[in-house]
């Protein structure tokens, strides 16, 4: 076996890059990127968020996130409401057309995912899934 880094690290990352690859792909007909259907998706599973709160369930940066709103609102996707409790924050909310986009992508983004997974046996995913996991945990640990 080669050195851990060149293995766990680099299968990892290439299979990262490959998978997102492969959905930026499929996106690509809905003219949007996967990050920007990150940020539709926890919009309409969580409803309207401030955008500190959408840094978070997003798991985006601040800049990042302000980059992906900004394209999201031109494109009619999402619009701003000021916040009632907070004059200086705004809810950041999916629009009508938003909301049709997710309902339209969302069941492929499903079929998408169970044709990558077709030929892995449950039990293996379930070992993948829990492998993940532990590698997760274990970088937490290292991280400042």
């Amino acid at each position: 076996m080669e050195s851990f880094d060149e293995s766990i690290g680099f299968a990892t990352a290439q299979t990262h890059r490959m998978m997102f690859r492969a959905f930026t792909s499929y996106l690509r007909s809905f003219a949007i990127t996967p990050e920007q259907w990150t940020v539709i998706k926890r919009l309409y599973t969580y409803g309207d968020l401030t955008q500190k709160q959408l840094v978070i369930a997003a798991e985006k940066d601040k800049a990042t996130l302000t980059r992906i709103i900004d394209l999201l609102q031109q494109k009619t996707l999402i619009k701003k409401r000021l916040n009632d409790e907070d004059k200086r924050s705004h809810y950041i909310c999916l629009t009508e057309h938003g909301s049709q986009l997710y309902k339209a992508v969302q069941p492929g983004t499903e079929q998408f995912y169970k044709d990558l997974v077709k030929d892995i046996s449950t039990t293996d995913l379930a070992n993948y899934m829990d492998t993940l996991q532990k590698l997760q945990e274990a970088c937490r640990y290292h991280i400042d």
